[in-house]
């Protein structure tokens, strides 16, 4: 019978079992899309306010789904949660009963005596069936009303955050947006295949060359005109700048007015909208640090000694909860900050993961200078044998590559440091507390010491790899402006793109020199300019690159006088640096301040650990008729365990240490990955600090 009563638990979690996988199964997706048609379709209204509203909400996120399959869905997801939580519900006032049904004796025996009036309070009083029976049925309907209708509100409402979303993401690209669009203009290229361009190249533009492609598609797929099509795309966006950018867009076209003089403009005007959008997110952050400071180290460290001196004084055994607030609610209250950072952060993240980047192949080799440059390479022929050789090629490229020259896949990519590092470090552990484990002579400060030194040694090499990662990508972004200035020149002298790359390469731009003689040897070997930059791309893989090889690359195709497609790109790449160095000159100062909270922390800490843990553990055991002594009339300080309190106070410092780098990093440069050296200083002083403690205090 005890398994039977689960039943009713099991059937409502398998009502949700569809709906959870519908995402990840297709099968799943087919159900439940069949079964919602099949239920809900035809009660679905044809018109109506509410309906033209919430159609605009799902084409503005972009869901792809028609109005009448995503409310049947709507419908069938609130039934299920209705049900299950009917049913789930029920389970829970059990549970719930079952928790709370403990006699006045043992909870006044379990609770502190200060403490003991609560134990009448919180017992259940003995319930008859009838009343058993309304509480269940009352809960039951309870659960499952506000299962169903927090369901449909969250449906409903979903499309309008990914419509907000969506606009602020485009708000953000659409100054790079509107520059490549201005620079293809102007290589002499159509808005048409401007339009297509974009819609390509949206993993690195972004939303506003996502929000290009709805025109693209309306023009491919149901063949419409260009000007019809931007005027459609204006109207579903959810930005309310990039719909005023296509009105007028297609305004311009319909007047034949200047496409170019137009787009300059707009360029210029959104790039004084970035520089006090900028602003207003450096006040943003501003005001996010204080907070941090004030709710993430202050408020736990306040907390934290309000709790240290009940535990040690005898009031209340608080131990259970600091152990809470170090190893939980610290750490998650940070990831929290940090996804909270990460969300409203604007700025384009390209990457080799994120970005769909053409294919590079060269079907034939051929120096340009050999005397046998007529003859052919040939590859050895598509058999079958071959053709396998080629597969695990590719397949096994990356690791060869790694393998051959593992400094320079770590200077690309510093992450692959930690596949290396978090093993050993793994390792190291082991080897060091097994042998103490094994003989039943392990301390927590000896094995505390050892996950502390392994820590510190994956944190600090990836510190250091990706700090120089980090310098150099500064470096190439800092010389591409130059760069783009100097093939600008060389163009609109007459010079055409590969003589313009062949001379500059002999000019001195600092890191990027390396790269260029590599594109110069690669036009040499025969590599078309367009494959050569490419392969520049793909090697320094940053996002000021990549915008500027593809507004290049595709401005070649157009025209080969494209002097202006370099200037606009260079002020549009040294435009975004300036912002970036703006942003990073400004955080250092709440930097400064998440450090010097942090070592208040620390100094705070220290002090409870240093001057009163040692002062109550002075304390003498009992008087003179060798009872327990209470300090003050609060309680018994002698059995307290202070060693204890002691370890609780180390690791909550080891922890903020952590969390505070990783937040530094986060908010003064942009990334959690430049957050690893702040990490590694603070929890190398926090160690240092502690290890002077015990030295000092504990001998």
């Amino acid at each position: 019978m005890g398994l039977l009563n689960f039943v009713p638990l099991v059937l409502a979690l398998a009502f949700l079992a569809p709906v959870a996988l519908s995402p990840v199964s297709r099968t799943a997706y087919r159900t439940v899309t069949r079964v919602s048609l099949q239920l809900f379709g035809s009660y679905v209204r044809d018109g109506g306010r509410k309906r033209n509203r919430r159609e605009e909400l799902l084409r503005a996120a972009h869901v792809g789904e028609t109005y009448r399959l995503y409310a049947s869905k709507t419908w069938v997801y609130t039934t299920l949660a209705t049900i299950s939580g009917s049913i789930i519900g029920i389970y829970v006032v059990g549970l719930v009963l079952a928790v709370l049904s403990v006699s006045p004796a043992t909870l006044r025996a379990e609770l502190p005596a200060r403490l003991q009036f609560l134990a009448n309070l919180v017992v259940v009083p003995s319930l008859t069936l009838g009343e058993l029976f309304v509480l269940l049925v009352f809960s039951s309907a309870t659960v499952g009303l506000l299962g169903g209708a927090l369901t449909y509100w969250l449906r409903w409402e979903l499309p309008s955050y990914r419509g907000n979303a969506r606009a602020r993401k485009i708000d953000g690209s659409l100054s790079r947006t509107v520059a490549f669009t201005y620079a293809l203009s102007r290589s002499g290229m159509g808005m048409p295949a401007i339009m297509r361009t974009l819609a390509r190249n949206r993993d690195v533009y972004g939303e506003a060359a996502a929000e290009v492609g709805v025109g693209v598609k309306a023009m491919d797929l149901f063949g419409l005109d260009v000007l019809t099509a931007i005027k459609q795309m204006s109207r579903q966006s959810p930005s309310e700048k990039f719909e005023d950018f296509g009105e007028n867009l297609a305004s311009v076209l319909q007047s034949g007015q200047s496409l170019p003089t137009y787009l300059s403009e707009q360029y210029e005007r959104y790039q004084r909208d970035a520089k006090a959008e900028q602003e207003a997110f450096l006040e943003l952050l501003s005001v996010l640090a204080e907070g941090y400071v004030s709710l993430f180290v202050v408020g736990p460290l306040l907390l934290i000694t309000i709790l240290v001196i009940m535990g040690l004084m005898g009031v209340a055994d608080t131990l259970d909860f600091l152990y809470l607030m170090a190893y939980l609610l610290i750490p998650l209250g940070n990831v929290g900050f940090v996804v909270y950072l990460d969300s409203i952060t604007e700025s384009l993240r390209i990457s080799r993961e994120s970005r769909t980047t053409p294919s590079i192949t060269v079907p034939t080799v051929r120096r340009v200078a050999d005397p046998d440059a007529g003859r052919t390479v040939s590859d050895g022929g598509t058999t079958p044998t071959n053709v396998e050789r080629l597969a695990a090629y590719d397949r096994f490229k990356d690791v060869r590559d790694g393998l051959e020259d593992p400094f320079r896949t770590v200077r690309r990519n510093p992450d692959t440091l930690l596949y290396v590092t978090v093993p050993l470090a793994l390792l190291s552990v082991v080897l060091r507390v097994f042998p103490d484990l094994a003989a039943g002579t392990a301390t927590p400060a000896s094995v505390d010491g050892v996950v502390i030194q392994a820590a510190l040694f994956v944190l600090g090499t990836y510190a250091v790899v990706q700090w120089a990662y980090r310098r150099r990508v500064k470096a190439i972004e800092a010389a591409v402006p130059d760069m783009l200035d100097r093939l600008a020149s060389l163009n609109e002298a007459g010079m055409t793109v590969v003589e313009s790359v062949r001379r500059v390469t002999n000019s001195d731009l600092g890191a990027l020199n390396d790269e260029l003689e590599r594109m110069s040897r690669d036009i040499e070997w025969g590599t078309d300019a367009a494959t050569a930059l490419r392969r520049v791309e793909d090697r320094i893989d940053t996002p000021t690159v990549t915008r500027v090889v593809s507004l290049v690359t595709n401005a070649m195709h157009a025209s080969g006088d494209i002097g202006r497609v370099l200037r606009i790109a260079a002020d549009d790449a040294q435009e975004s640096r300036r912002l970036q160095r703006q942003r990073e000159d400004e955080m250092k100062t709440y930097l400064i301040i998440i450090y010097l909270s942090f070592f208040v922390f620390l100094v705070i800490i220290g002090a409870l650990s240093a001057i009163l843990v040692p002062a109550l553990q002075d304390l003498p055991a009992g008087n003179a008729a060798g009872g327990p002594v209470g300090v003050g009339g609060l309680g018994n300080a002698a059995a307290v365990d202070i060693h204890a309190y002691t370890i609780v106070f180390f690791h909550t410092a080891l922890v903020q240490a952590v969390v505070s780098g990783f937040v530094a990093g986060k908010m003064g440069e942009g990334t959690v990955r430049d957050g690893a050296k702040h990490a590694t200083a603070m929890l190398a002083i926090s160690y240092v600090a502690f290890l002077l403690i015990e030295f000092l205090v504990y001998p």
